[in-house]
């Protein structure tokens, strides 16, 4: 199993909204769901490609502590299953 934490998500869509854009980053839209969601679509790419199968969740309130803890009370934001295609 993989956790990856993207530590940087308001920085990304900052780039990709520009200076306007930036005052609505957690007003509008939660920058987190959002570079999670295209990170989700680019692993599904890939991970198909490469025949993987998974299943891969974004959720909220996952926690990771600078111990190697994990602290964890999920809500599931989006969920996709990956499957191989039949050709």
């Amino acid at each position: 199993m993989l956790i990856i934490e993207v530590t940087n998500a308001r920085d990304v869509v900052r780039q990709r909204v520009g200076r306007l854009g930036e005052r609505f980053i957690g007003k509008v839209f939660d920058a987190d769901a959002q570079v999670e969601k295209a990170l989700i679509q680019e692993m599904e790419t890939a991970f198909q490609e490469f025949g993987i199968e998974a299943r891969i969740l974004s959720v909220d309130g996952l926690k990771l502590d600078g111990s190697k803890s994990l602290e964890i009370s999920l809500q599931v934001r989006e969920e996709r299953d990956i499957l191989l295609r039949k050709e």
